[in-house]
């Protein structure tokens, strides 16, 4: 039980969100999409979001800065945001603001607002799940998306509900957040998306 639900912690980290949200969009979306405007977007922020974070906490542990990629502790984790945001602010300013595309624009001003929070909540000795932040922001992302389009995608939302239980399940079984944790950082991704839906939706 332990082994499947540490992969599962790995499948769904937050690190995969923002590319995540990006796929979906494309996946989704009934616009005609010239090749490279789908291209001119998700690699660029495929090599942002995963690739430059990797090699990030690879530095970051070899300079002792972090313990593990879960970042546990609440000093630990703010090394993590503050790069997470820099590289949210670079997608915003110079990937998606050479090919605007409005609800993938607002989908990550929404992953800025809840990054932002999450880390203004550990000067406070809170620490949120980044975890259910990610997954709340792609929920209510794809449910946007259902809307805005016009599109069932019921199967595709049962599923990630179920997913976002066992992320939840694996991490208070595996000791990494207490419930409350859990919950606030499934707000903070749930209403950053719904604060800026009124922008595009």
């Amino acid at each position: 039980m332990r082994i499947f639900l540490l992969v599962i912690s790995y499948i769904f980290h937050p690190l995969f969100t923002p590319i995540g949200g990006t796929v979906a969009y494309f996946i989704l979306t009934p616009k005609f999409t010239p090749p490279e405007l789908k291209y001119g977007n998700l690699l660029p922020i495929f090599i942002l979001t995963v690739i430059i974070p990797i090699i990030a906490y690879f530095i970051l542990r070899n300079l002792g800065v972090v313990s593990t990629v879960f970042v546990p502790n609440l000093k630990e984790r703010k090394y993590p945001l503050y790069i997470n945001l820099l590289i949210l602010f670079l997608v915003v300013y110079k990937v998606i603001g050479s090919y605007f595309i409005v609800e993938l624009h607002f989908f990550f001003i929404g992953l800025i607002a809840a990054t932002m929070t999450t880390l203004l909540l550990l000067f406070f000795k809170l620490k949120a799940s980044i975890h259910l932040m990610g997954m709340g922001s792609i929920y209510m992302f794809l449910v946007c998306l259902s809307i805005h389009f016009e599109i069932n995608i019921t199967l595709g939302l049962s599923l990630l509900t179920i997913a976002v239980g066992l992320v939840a399940t694996s991490r208070i079984y595996l000791k990494a957040h207490s419930k409350p944790e859990l919950v606030v950082g499934l707000i903070i991704g749930i209403l950053s998306q719904l604060l800026t839906i009124q922008y595009w939706l």
